[in-house]
């Protein structure tokens, strides 16, 4: 008889096939520092600092949306209980006629029947759903947020632009400043690419624990946002890791 996986083993597998948001926020303080050593006081870093309290956010709002609202649920379900137990009430107190329905009146008792069966499926339908609509407005509304702090880094790489470095042009008085070498400007670009990478990271953590279409598609789109802002800088990182542009004596 195959023996049984024992309690450690499946806790240890089990590491490996969710994300761990502690994990991720450890990583995203990890390279906060990383940032501040190498460039001290640049924008950067602030943004980095804002995406490690937006990554604190999201540990505690992933967790609360992964949670049952117990409290929702039971006043759900004491007005659904309300509504079925006063519609029974009505049916069992209705005087019908004693000689039956004409087929005029059947008809027009069944129409206001069904229409009163829909308009009741629809409350009750709006309540069981409430739960799922409360908890994808405040993902959506997180999930937006990561989206934007996206753009706000893509922002940031957006003037590092490595060609400059291969020889020496025209600069106007709107020239952006290029005053990082060829070593900097990877370790810069390559900050980038990891924060971005990281977001992603955070608005997965708002479905794993939340088997909801819409907010499922909002994290797939943070995703393929920040996998397209990467592949861009990341031939920014393959020209000065071809080595056209060399670092200057």
């Amino acid at each position: 008889m195959r023996a049984q996986p024992s309690l450690v083993t499946e806790l240890r597998d089990s590491m490996y096939r969710n994300l761990n948001s502690e994990k991720i926020l450890d990583t995203i303080e990890t390279l906060s520092r990383r940032i501040d050593e190498r460039f001290p006081g640049s924008g950067l870093g602030r943004v980095c600092q804002e995406l490690l309290k937006i990554a604190g956010e999201s540990h505690l709002r992933s967790a609360w949306i992964g949670k049952p609202l117990r409290s929702l649920r039971f006043i759900t379900g004491a007005l659904g209980t309300i509504i079925i137990i006063g519609l029974l009430v009505v049916l069992v107190n209705a005087s019908w006629p004693r000689n039956g329905f004409d087929l005029v009146v059947l008809v027009q008792v069944s129409e206001a029947g069904l229409n009163v069966f829909l308009l009741l499926s629809a409350a009750i339908l709006f309540l069981v759903t409430a739960e799922t609509r409360v908890k994808r407005r405040r993902a959506l509304k997180a999930i937006h947020e990561l989206r934007a702090l996206a753009h706000v880094i893509d922002m940031h790489q957006l003037t590092k632009d490595p060609e400059r470095l291969l020889a020496s042009r025209t600069q106007t008085l709107s020239s952006p400043k290029q005053n990082l070498g060829p070593n900097e400007l990877g370790r810069y670009l390559d900050y980038c690419s990891e924060m971005l990478s990281l977001i992603g990271k955070l608005a997965a953590l708002y479905v794993q624990k939340f088997d909801d279409p819409v907010a499922l598609v909002a994290v797939n789109e943070v995703e393929d946002l920040t996998t397209g802002l990467s592949r861009k800088i990341w031939q920014k990182i393959m020209i000065i890791n071809s080595g056209s542009v060399k670092e200057g004596a």
